[in-house]
């Protein structure tokens, strides 16, 4: 789909944006929302958030929108640098992209994308949200970023394949129509 660093770039931002609060909405409300409402007695998980006073990171609270401002900055860089090349090298390694079905060959990309972002951004977010007040310790380290991995890896698979992807996609075709118009000429 893009053909230019600018137009790579700018995909790469759409499936951030979206992917990050698509991941903090998971995080938050799907896999601790019960426990975050149970521990402040709130009847929301939004609630339960302000009661508690943001969103425990770097071992303190922050509020929801820095949460997301710091996933957004490391998803992105980590996005522009391994995960839009390496994917589509480790794609280009099974398939060739001159004669295998375009279709075939995006979800090939998106699977090796998945396959390398999500262990990475699990470990990032396992040190973002490790719980510092009790002391450092290199297993229980991996251990959550292990456990976080086991959440991450089947909505991150699902979601970007049938979800995420395609409005990307969509919106991409979009901004780029003219372009996109001129190459198919």
């Amino acid at each position: 789909m893009p053909r230019n660093q600018f137009q790579r770039m700018i995909f790469a931002l759409i499936t951030v944006i979206i992917t990050v609060h698509g991941y903090v909405f998971y995080s938050l409300y799907v896999v601790n929302g019960a426990t975050l409402m149970e521990v402040n007695g709130a009847d929301s998980v939004i609630h339960a958030i302000n009661a508690q006073g943001g969103v425990y990171m770097f071992g303190r609270m922050l509020p929801i929108w820095a949460v997301i401002l710091v996933e957004f900055c490391f998803a992105y860089a980590l996005e522009c640098l391994m995960g839009s090349p390496c994917s589509f090298k480790l794609a280009a390694k099974c398939f060739d992209p001159k004669t295998t079905h375009p279709v075939i060959f995006e979800s090939a990309i998106i699977c090796a994308t998945v396959g390398l972002m999500c262990p990475a951004m699990s470990f990032l977010a396992a040190c973002f949200y490790y719980p510092y007040y009790s002391g450092f310790h290199l297993l229980t380290l991996l251990a959550n970023w292990l456990k976080l991995v086991c959440y991450n890896f089947p909505f991150a698979f699902f979601t970007q394949l049938f979800f995420i992807q395609p409005l990307v996609r969509t919106i991409f075709k979009l901004l780029f129509r003219k372009d996109i118009k001129a190459r198919q000429r």
